[in-house]
This record gives C-alpha cells, sequence and structure tokens, in this order.
C-alpha cells in the first residue's frame, strides 16, 4: 500500500467506520425477519431492547479487542490465541468455520426464490415440491462449488456490488415508503397508534425468537481491525459504533412500520418469510406507477448478492480457517490446495456437509415457506455460536489487560469489563438455546442434531491430526 494510501485509512473519520460497519452488518431481509417472528409492529419494542442490552456494548467491546490485538489478523482465533491459548483458537475458528455451512445451505434456496421473482414476477416457487427444490438447490450449489474452487474474483466483485446496490434498495425502500402516501397518495394501511399496537406479547414465542434479533445484528467483529485506523481511536472508534448502532436502530424501527403500512399486522402472509421483499417491492412499485420495475431491481440484485455470498461463504472462512491453523489440531491432508489456491479436501469436507444439510430437511418438511422459516431459524441458532468466543476472548482480555495495551477501551474497569463481558455471553447463548424450540418434532429434532454434529466434528479433527501426525513420524 502507498504512503498516501496508509495515511488516508489512518485519517478515518467515525462517520466513515459508522457508514461502513452499517452497510456491513445491516439488510432488508432483518426487518422481514422481525416483523414476521414478531406479529408485525410488535417487534419494535424487541429491537429496542435487542440494541440497548447486547448491541452496544457487543460493538464497543470488539473496539477493545481490535485495539489490544492490533497486528493480528485472524480475528477472534487470534484473540483467542493469544490470552487462552492454541487449542481453544483452534476450536474458536472451528466454530466460525462451522456455523457457516447452515448458511452456505441457505442461500441456494434464496437464489432459486430469486431466480423465480426476476423471470416470473409471483410467488410460485412456494407450491413447489421440496424433495424438487431440494435437488435444484443441490445444483445450484454444485455450481457455486465449482466457481469457488477455481477462485472467480469477478464474481466476488459483483457480490460486493449487489451487496451495496442491496444496502441502497433497503434504504431506498424505507424513503419511498414512508414518503408514498404525500407524495403518490399511495393507500397504505393506517396504524393504530395505541401502546397495545406496539407491545409485545411476553409469551414462549418472544423468547424462542431472540436468536433471530441476535443473528440480525451480529458481526460487527470484522470491523475491528479499524480501531487502529481512526483519526481518534481512543473517542472515535466508540463514536463510530455507537453512530452504527442508532443507524441500525432507527432502519429497523422505521422499516417495521414501513411493513406495518403495507401488512396488517394481525394478518401477516405465511409465506412472508419465502416472498415478503418481493411482495413489499411490487406495492411499492404499485404506489409510485412503475409497475415491477423495483421487483425485477431487487430480485436481480439479490439474485447476483445471495449467489456470490455463497461463493465467498465457501471459500473465505475455510481460508481463515485453514491459513492460520495449527496442524496439531487439523490433519495434513485438510491442507492441500490446487493451482488456484483453493483448499481441495477442505471444499470436500464443505459439499458433504451442505450437500446433507440441503436434503435431509426435505423428507420431513414439506412446504417451501415452512422450509425457508426453519432455514432461518437453524441459522439464528448456529451463526450466534461464534459470537461466543467474542465474549469469552473479551473477558480473558480484561483479565490480562495489563499484558495487551490498547488505545482505546470500552471501560478501563475490570470487573466492569468482565460483567458485561459475561452479560453478552449468557444472551447469546440463551438466544441459541430458546431458539431450538420448535412444536414440530422434526424440525425440533434438526435444530438439536445440527448445532451438535457440527461442534462435534471439531472434536474429532485434533484426533484425526495426532493420528495422523504419528504416521508421518513412523
Amino acid at each position: 500500500m502507498s504512503e498516501s494510501k496508509k495515511k488516508l485509512v489512518a485519517k478515518m473519520d467515525w462517520y466513515t467506520l459508522a457508514l461502513m460497519a452499517f452497510s456491513g452488518v445491516w439488510g432488508f431481509g432483518n426487518v422481514i425477519n422481525g416483523f414476521y417472528w414478531y406479529d408485525g409492529l410488535k417487534a419494535i419494542v424487541p429491537w429496542i431492547l435487542m440494541f440497548s442490552l447486547y448491541f452496544v456494548p457487543y460493538s464497543l467491546m470488539v473496539g477493545e479487542l481490535g485495539s489490544a490485538f492490533k497486528n493480528e489478523s485472524g480475528g477472534v482465533s487470534s484473540w483467542i490465541l493469544k490470552t487462552i491459548g492454541p487449542r481453544m483458537a483452534f476450536y474458536a475458528g472451528w466454530t466460525y468455520w462451522v456455523v457457516h455451512m447452515p448458511y452456505i445451505s441457505q442461500k441456494p434456496n434464496a437464489v432459486l426464490i430469486a431466480s423465480s421473482w426476476a423471470i416470473f414476477r409471483d410467488n410460485r416457487i412456494s407450491q413447489m415440491n421440496t424433495t424438487l427444490m431440494a435437488l435444484v438447490c443441490l445444483v445450484i450449489f454444485v455450481v457455486a462449488m465449482l466457481l469457488a474452487r477455481r477462485g472467480l474474483s469477478i464474481i466476488k466483485k459483483l457480490g460486493a456490488i449487489a451487496g451495496s446496490s442491496m444496502f441502497i434498495m433497503s434504504i431506498l425502500y424505507i424513503v419511498l415508503m414512508m414518503a408514498a402516501p404525500a407524495i403518490s397518495g399511495g393507500q397504505t394501511l393506517s396504524i393504530d397508534w395505541n401502546v397495545s399496537t406496539f407491545t409485545p406479547n411476553f409469551d414462549l414465542k418472544f423468547f424462542t425468537s431472540f436468536s433471530i434479533l441476535v443473528f440480525a445484528v451480529g458481526g460487527c467483529e470484522k470491523f475491528s481491525p479499524y480501531v487502529n485506523k481512526m483519526k481518534d481511536p481512543s473517542k472515535g472508534f466508540s463514536k463510530g459504533m455507537i453512530a452504527m448502532a442508532i443507524m441500525v436502530c432507527i432502519c429497523a424501527i422505521l422499516g417495521t412500520i414501513a411493513m406495518g403500512m403495507m401488512f396488517d399486522s394481525n394478518n401477516i402472509p405465511e409465506d412472508l418469510m419465502t416472498n415478503g421483499a418481493y411482495y413489499a417491492f411490487a406495492k411499492l412499485g404499485g404506489y409510485y406507477h412503475v409497475g415491477d420495475l423495483f421487483v425485477v431491481l431487487y430480485a436481480i440484485t439479490n439474485l447476483i448478492g445471495q449467489f456470490s455470498v455463497m461463493i465467498i461463504s465457501i471459500d473465505a472462512p475455510l481460508l481463515m480457517l485453514l491459513g492460520s491453523a495449527d496442524k496439531d489440531f487439523i490433519p495434513e491432508s485438510m491442507f492441500k490446495q490446487n493451482k488456484y489456491g483453493a483448499y481441495t479436501n477442505g471444499h470436500k469436507l464443505v459439499f458433504i456437509i451442505v450437500g446433507l444439510l440441503i436434503v435431509i430437511p426435505a423428507f420431513g418438511i414439506k412446504s417451501v415457506d415452512t422450509l425457508v422459516q426453519w432455514l432461518v431459524k437453524v441459522n439464528s441458532v448456529c451463526m450466534p455460536l461464534r459470537y461466543l468466543w467474542v465474549f469469552v476472548a473479551y473477558v480473558a482480555l480484561k483479565k490480562v489487560a495489563e499484558k495487551f495495551p490498547a488505545e482505546y477501551h470500552f471501560t478501563t474497569k475490570k470487573g466492569l469489563g468482565i460483567f458485561f463481558g459475561i452479560w453478552c455471553f449468557i444472551i447469546t447463548a440463551l438466544a441459541c438455546i430458546s431458539g431450538i424450540y420448535s412444536e414440530d418434532k422434526f424440525q425440533l429434532t434438526l435444530n438439536i442434531l445440527t448445532p451438535l454434529v457440527l461442534l462435534a466434528l471439531g472434536l474429532i479433527m485434533p484426533m484425526m491430526a495426532r493420528r495422523n501426525n504419528k504416521t508421518s513420524a513412523q
């Protein structure tokens, strides 16, 4: 990197970080998920609770970890390695990698649904046979695997463009929807602004759906390296993260209200999780008399974005796991690479795990809409497991803070820092555990087995590595 570019990065303002982190954390799908699982406008209170009690301290803890380990590029695994040791660092890296498997299995469905809306502009996928859908999704996944093995950068560049476009369309939806009654005279639903409209039912569904919100706001640890590239790290990073949290909170609230102007909170479509975004943009197009323009734009953008994210998620987490892995914990065969730098045996393992996650649900889930709902739910159970290691690392850091001086501190008080680390760990763990619940026995079984089996594979790897090392030594 040139000196001019280094200076530019070093002078990053807090608002630059806020915008960058906001676009990386938030997405339109989060609004739909919250609206569906928390009965429409009643989602606003859970969102506020999530941001104030969890997201803000989580973001600021990440800032301190990034500052303390500014020369470490491995993220959570590096933090655990420095504060605890190599074995726990492997488990942290394994968790980060393996929870992407259900996430990847969700992407072919999203690609298929987006393709259908881009071509046919209707919800016909909801009527599709789930077994047939699984086979089509398997084909889509195989294509993504083949491209990932070749390391095609053009796909990743398209994904970055699509991701930015998706972010813009998400903000555009909120702005245009809020302005529709005044600008276009669109006939939106009237909202009853009584307290009862926004007061959630603190029942079993409220607590078992909390994992959806944790899943939605997680992932800000990827922005930790920027803490030492701020103009004023001690103040700038916290200002940026708090600003980002406020922006996310505002978008969640306004987005929910915008959805409430389109969909009756007391009569939410059963296929909202499958087709809700497309319904929303179709209605928006109707308000502004542009036909299916918004639907097609969103569908194409989502198609490219989801497909590229699938390829990136096949490749990038594996690179992180094996690129800095200790060979005492992973068998030598896993490090085999092709001429494009892809870990071929690692890709085979991805194919087996994700392939099973695509096919097995079709045996017990016979509705596409139910399948889409389950995929979101199982991801909300699995993906936050990686956030647990962030809080483990933060508690470990506060215990030995004098060994790792940081320019930025969430709190300088050791006890208070440990309290917040444990607090966020407990919230995440409870969200994951409660998210497992389902009235459907088949889905409940999958919700239990999926995280257990994925994590158990991490226990097998070191044993295979030891056997491999003994054989090599003989």
